[in-house]
């Protein structure tokens, strides 16, 4: 085999050193935004630009797919439970890859938040949100004229409106399952508790805690979200 020549080299390195500036650079600005409320704001932009609801439903649509029992799902039940008895047991229709013991589990959480089984529905097939709006369509084509209120974590919302409504739909809106806040001070006494002295006392710093974390992780999901809106774009879905 023969060996690369030294230009070959050259030009590698050079490649090389050029992805890490750009890797190096993209972490230092995100570390940097992660000390500013900016990625929050963006998590926010991405779950309420759609359009939030305001009138009565005709159902409530829930999209799945992170699997039962994790956060996300639990926290789209608790949604559409509430919405449900807010609109007097309007139907509550799951949107779930095809995966029965998801469904069940599903809709096992619903009929415990008091939901009526009857008004429970599950379409199994759709593998994303583009699926799963033509799945919905397929099961009934008159879904396009009713009035629907579309559950999903709130980075997925914009897309998901975006990809019903190119589809068809007429009348959907939004109904974000954004976590629920924690109000409690989560301040501590460092040395109270057994703190040694030299480590650093962080306990009343919630930024360095709390905060900077967690913005960093909204970061991370709302530059995956923006990639996938490109992605639908390019394909025409939305």
């Amino acid at each position: 085999m023969a060996m690369p020549n030294l230009r070959t080299w050259v030009l590698l390195m050079a490649l090389i050193r050029t992805a890490l500036l750009i890797v190096g650079g993209l972490t230092a600005v995100m570390l940097v935004l992660a000390f500013t409320r900016m990625p929050f704001d963006a998590h926010r932009w991405l779950g309420t630009a759609g359009g939030l609801c305001n009138g009565i439903p005709d159902a409530v649509i829930v999209l799945g797919g992170s699997g039962m029992p994790s956060g996300p799902e639990l926290m789209r039940c608790d949604l559409a439970a509430d919405l449900a008895h807010s609109y007097n047991g309007v139907q509550v229709v799951l949107l779930l890859p095809q995966d029965t013991g998801l469904a069940a589990a599903m809709q096992q959480e619903l009929v415990t938040k008091g939901v009526a089984p009857e008004k429970i529905v599950a379409v199994l097939n759709g593998r994303n949100t583009r699926e799963q709006a033509l799945d919905l369509l397929a099961d009934n084509s008159a879904w396009v004229d009713r009035n629907i209120t579309l559950v999903t974590a709130p980075e997925n919302m914009y897309r998901s409106l975006l990809t019903f409504r190119k589809a068809g739909f007429m009348h959907v809106c939004g109904s974000p399952a954004f976590d629920h806040a924690l109000f409690d001070d989560l301040r501590y006494a460092h040395g109270g508790i057994g703190g040694k002295a030299y480590v650093p006392d962080v306990s009343n710093n919630m930024d360095l805690r709390y905060d900077f974390w967690n913005r960093l992780k909204l970061e991370i999901t709302c530059i995956r979200e923006y990639t996938a809106l490109a992605y639908y774009k390019l394909n025409g879905w939305i």
